[in-house]
């Protein structure tokens, strides 16, 4: 058995990840967590919603069981049980500043978020754990947006999963739920890049590429390796 745990998939490139493994017939399970649950039912999809922040004593069985009253659930809790199961993670959970209200709430969902999700993954035996920063992520950065991400980078390494894929897209061209001025003006200026296929590593990335990337790369047979995936690879990894 196979099973795909994510967070933030209420995002752009999280929507977009939950699209490739519903239809990837690797994976029998796709177990979304969050603070509430997504407007989305499909045969693969369990859903399990609390406070992120104390994800690590959320009684996840419990949360799932509640939702098995017909047993279908029960091959899915004993395989996370016996840790039978393949368990492959992948984190698109992220804000801006501007929607956090400040510094500290950024820190503490790009990053804070991010690990004690990871942590929760690693407890259930996850072996494979996919991440998506951004370009630029540095924790020696000026940049506090960058040097968030890559803090986050930094402590992901730490934490000793068999692979690490670290996905850093440049600017994300797809349909948000929110008007971000800034960076409709950056896709209007920038969008000539993708048609004229200049400056790969630069030139903005569709959500559903960095997707397909994720979902490929998780896939392919990798261990005791962190690895750092840049924009550019991305485009080549989603063809």
């Amino acid at each position: 058995m196979r099973i795909a745990l994510i967070s933030g998939s209420s995002g752009l490139v999280g929507k977009a990840i939950l699209h490739q493994l519903f239809k990837n017939e690797e994976y029998n399970y796709v177990l979304s967590v969050g603070r509430r649950k997504l407007a989305i039912k499909q045969q693969k999809l369990v859903q399990i919603e609390g406070d992120m922040a104390k994800i690590e004593s959320w009684d996840w069985e419990a949360k799932i069981a509640e939702q098995s009253l017909s047993g279908e659930y029960f091959a899915l809790i004993d395989a996370l049980n016996k840790k039978s199961a393949e368990i492959h993670a992948f984190s698109a959970l992220g804000t801006t500043i501007k929607q956090a209200g400040s510094k500290e709430k950024f820190f503490a969902i790009d990053h804070d978020l991010v690990i004690e999700f990871a942590k929760w993954a690693k407890t259930l035996g996850t072996s494979k754990f996919l991440y998506v920063s951004s370009s630029g992520a540095d924790a020696k950065s000026s940049i506090f947006y960058s040097q968030t991400k890559g803090k986050t980078e930094e402590d992901l390494k730490s934490i000793g999963f068999s692979y690490t894929g670290l996905f850093r897209p440049s600017l994300l061209m797809g349909n948000r739920n929110e008007f971000r001025l800034g960076e409709q003006v950056a896709q209007v200026v920038m969008k000539p890049l993708i048609w004229l296929k200049l400056f790969k590593n630069i030139r903005p990335i569709y959500d559903f590429q960095v997707a397909k990337a994720l979902v490929k790369t998780a896939l392919t047979q990798k261990s005791n390796s962190i690895e750092v995936i840049s924009s550019g690879e991305m485009q080549d990894l989603s063809k």
